[in-house]
């Protein structure tokens, strides 16, 4: 199998310059290149994986999440009030919350508990923000 040698099909003149551009180009070129076409393209460079199918017998068992990360995606038009619940939630100093505000989406806080992360999310809400719990 080594002796064989595979034939390779005939290229166009513009596929065979773009044979040798990429022959040329570094490995973070590369990985720069393969990232743009993926996001143009619509389409994925990972080879496909063979996925095991589960066990029939086992029940799927639905875990609910109990802690999460409040993160702000957008701070609406009331960015004093949204930076208020920032400051109340974080105890960040004013710039530090500020900052915060203006760089959403940004992840306010992380390992809450349900219940106390559902209550953020409401006074964020109340103040007109946008909020994801994940």
């Amino acid at each position: 199998m080594a002796d064989e040698v595979k034939e390779l099909p005939k290229l166009s003149d513009n596929a065979q310059k773009v044979i040798e551009m990429v022959e040329k180009m570094t490995v973070l070129e590369l990985a720069d290149l393969v990232k743009v076409m993926e996001d143009k393209f619509g389409v994925s460079a990972a080879a496909p994986m063979a996925v095991a199918a589960a066990p029939a017998a086992e029940a799927e068992e639905v875990v609910e999440k109990s802690v999460f990360n409040i993160v702000l995606k957008d701070a609406g038009s009331n960015k004093i009030g949204v930076i208020k619940v920032v400051r109340d939630i974080t105890e960040l100093g004013l710039k530090e919350a500020k900052d915060l505000v203006e760089a959403a989406p940004q992840t306010v806080k992380e390992g809450v508990k349900k219940e106390d992360a559902e209550a953020f999310k409401a006074q964020f809400e109340e103040a007109g923000a946008k909020v994801e719990l994940e």
